[in-house]
């Protein structure tokens, strides 16, 4: 292989450089110099501007000659630079041409698109000095992976838990000794393997501003909290480390991802490709609109923005050059942080035209269906945008896309709440939503079910309140959604009443039962097993507050939810048959059967508001197993006769009429007399085989 020669061939503004290495993006450290490359369509001219640290003012702007260029990419080296020392952004010119989507400004900052490591708000809620341009610094990758070792967790064996990383520890209840960062999460790591779960999926975790949109209202501050606006999309967000990491951003990320893998457990990132902070053409323009405006985003005739995103602007996925950046972006993070998944923002958006239209055989989401690198992780959809497209059980899969099942969603919290209509509807959701997924097609590594998300009511306040309360919000309760599918038990908002609480409490461990009894991966918002609340708020995306953050006070108050939500994921992971089919069968029974009220009844009317659903298959060991879920959504008790096993009994391991603890007598409790039993109003019951 020939040596690549690094000998300095001219000076500009009084530093050694050369023309650089066109195939490594973003600013390299390479020995005693650094590799800077830069691609952009329409811009005519490019320079490098460097920063004192701190300063806004720099040092030195160092154009890249002409000859430097090949096609549309730029690349420089740079001589006697400590990375430790300077900042840097670029400044390109080009054509002014705002109805054509062309908006250059050589006098402008423009963020690397590419940068591993941005200025920005390294403490929280702390505006920094300066004119409030960014800067990037160069990544020195000292992190040490040792002996890695990465879950691989099959899709019907995930339990995700999603979490904001702030919020997850922020609170004084938490403990922790450094509250709202990545390393207050290593500190529950402990909570999170007691607790059962194998995936932690991490609300946006890109670089982002707090304060974009920073605003007071009713003498608070509302912040951009949820972290929906990216500001570079290669960065860890700095004020989610305990310490400022000067050049080293993403080593606490890194130690937390590795600490988790070593307690077997995986991270998905939420990541948002939809759309940027950038806004729409009266925003910032300090990134990609700068570097290339009509290439990066979906542009209108007349130069406006599309705003598939509700906010502000759309990326253009499928443009070449776009395509590239976002397969470049989800290798790094697979790369160099080892993540094990990412679910997609309003992924719909990926499968847009240049034009907004819908495509038919999307190139970016095929793209990152084949890619080797990513052939391992998971890819989940949020198979819908703020444009009305909505992709459930239709996403483009390539046979690797899975999806965020909003109809189980809403089929479910429909039926638990005791609609009608919806018992056939849930009985399809809990068995994989074959209905909505074809199998022979897309394969059952499809449905991600979910009752609750960041983006709604947790699950206590689905059984809290009829109605959102998001007046804390500023927008006079006019924002988040409105179709909730919740029901108060009687009364709204907190209360007294012991009758009320106590149903709540049961409708949650019902709404438990049931996702835990579901075919396909199983995902819940971090707290919901503590009861925790929002008090009525279904969009906190402003809230940095106790509104949003954990109190993990709740886990004493509701530690019988804790436990039982902790003995149902090992129910799950015990029994296999819950989770998928296998061969042979068990007991001479078909993997899935169906036994409504009664044996082998598998009909169900528009009045009915029971369901009973038998699971078959071989445990581990090779033996028989059985589970029979069944769920009474109706005010009234209902008698149920269950499928008889020659040789074997059925024994109760889980029901919601009464408080949960593993030496209560559930048999009692129901009846159980030769397989007969009487469920109470609104309750469920877990059965499991044994001889």
């Amino acid at each position: 292989m020939k040596k690549r020669n690094l000998m300095p061939t001219r000076k500009i503004k009084g530093f050694d450089v050369r023309p650089g290495f066109y195939d490594l993006n973003g600013a390299t450290a390479l020995d005693n110099a650094v590799n800077f490359t830069i691609h952009s369509s329409n811009a005519t001219a490019c320079s490098v501007a460097l920063f004192r640290r701190t300063e806004t003012k720099p040092y030195a702007v160092i154009p890249i000659p002409e000859s430097f260029r090949i096609g549309d990419t730029w690349s420089i080296i740079i001589f006697g630079l400590d990375i430790y020392e300077f900042e840097y952004c670029y400044r390109l010119d080009g054509p002014y041409e705002p109805h054509k989507g062309l908006i250059f400004d050589k006098s402008r900052n423009v963020l690397d698109i590419y940068a591993k490591a941005v200025t920005g708000q390294s403490v929280w809620g702390v505006k920094p000095k300066g004119d409030g341009s960014y800067h990037a610094r160069v990544h020195a990758d000292l992190f040490d992976w040792g002996d890695f070792k990465q879950p691989n967790v099959k899709f019907q064996d995930l339990v995700i838990y999603e979490m904001h990383v702030r919020g997850f520890t922020n609170d004084s209840s938490s403990g922790v000794q450094y509250p709202g960062t990545f390393a207050g999460i290593i500190e529950k790591i402990p909570y999170l393997k007691k607790l059962g779960v194998n995936v932690i999926e991490l609300m946006p975790i890109f670089e982002f501003d707090e304060l974009d949109g920073a605003r007071e209202y009713d003498g608070k501050q509302l912040l951009n909290y949820w972290g929906y606006s990216p500001t570079c999309f290669f960065a860890p967000n700095t004020s989610y480390a305990s310490a400022v990491e000067y050049n080293r951003e993403g080593d606490e990320l890194k130690q937390l991802i590795k600490t988790l893998h070593e307690n077997n457990i995986g991270v998905f990132l939420d990541v948002v490709f939809n759309h940027t902070s950038e806004g729409d053409e009266h925003g910032t323009a300090f990134t990609f609109k700068g570097l290339d405006n009509s290439v990066y985003y979906m542009l209108t005739p007349d130069g406006k923005y599309f705003n598939f995103s509700g906010c502000g602007n759309t990326f253009n996925c499928n443009h070449p050059v776009v395509r590239d950046f976002i397969l470049d972006c989800l290798r790094y993070w697979v790369v160099e942080y080892r993540v094990d998944g990412f679910r997609f923002d309003l992924a719909a958006i990926l499968g847009r035209n240049e034009d907004g239209s819908p495509m038919k055989d999307p190139p970016l989401l095929e793209s990152l269906a084949y890619d080797p690198i990513l052939s391992k992780v998971k890819l989940i959809a949020e198979a819908w945008d703020a444009g009305g497209l909505y992709q459930v059980g239709s996403f483009p899969a390539y046979g690797r896309w899975a999806e965020w099942n909003g109809r189980y969603r809403d089929d479910l919290r429909r039926f638990l709440k005791g609609d009608s209509g919806l018992a056939q509807a849930a009985v399809n959701r809990i068995t994989g939503s074959l209905d909505i997924y074809d199998t022979n097609e897309r394969g059952v590594n499809v449905s991600v079910n979910f009752l609750t998300c960041h983006d709604g009511f947790t699950l206590y306040d689905l059984y809290a309140y009829n109605e959102k309360h998001n007046e804390a919000n500023g927008w006079n309760n006019t924002d988040g959604a409105d179709d909730n599918y919740s029901w108060n038990c009687g009364e709204e908002g907190e209360t007294e009443n012991c009758d009320i609480e106590n149903l709540r409490i049961r409708m949650v461990k019902n709404a438990f039962c049931t996702l835990m009894m579901s075919r396909g991966a199983v995902m819940f918002l971090a707290g919901d097993e503590m009861c925790n609340t929002q008090y009525g708020n279904n969009n906190p995306y402003c809230q940095d507050n106790i509104i949003s953050w954990l109190d993990w006070t709740r886990i004493n108050k509701y530690n019988e939810m804790a436990f039982l939500v902790k003995d149902l994921i090992a129910i799950r992971k015990k029994h296999r048959c819950i989770r998928k089919d296998t061969q042979p069968i068990s007991l001479g029974y078909p993997n899935i059967t169906f036994h409504h009220g009664r044996p082998w009844n598998d009909q169900l009317s528009e009045h009915d508001h029971v369901i009973g659903i038998m699971y078959s298959g071989k445990n581990k060991q090779g033996a028989d197993d059985a589970v029979y879920f069944a769920l009474n959504t109706y005010w009234e008790s209902v008698d149920i006769t269950l499928p008889e096993l020659t040789g074997f009994s059925w024994k109760v391991a889980v029901y919601t009429g009464i408080r949960y603890n593993k030496n209560a007598d559930f048999a009692d409790a129901v009846g159980l007399r030769y397989n007969r039993l009487t469920l109470a109003p609104r309750t469920a019951i877990i059965l499991v085989l044994q001889q």
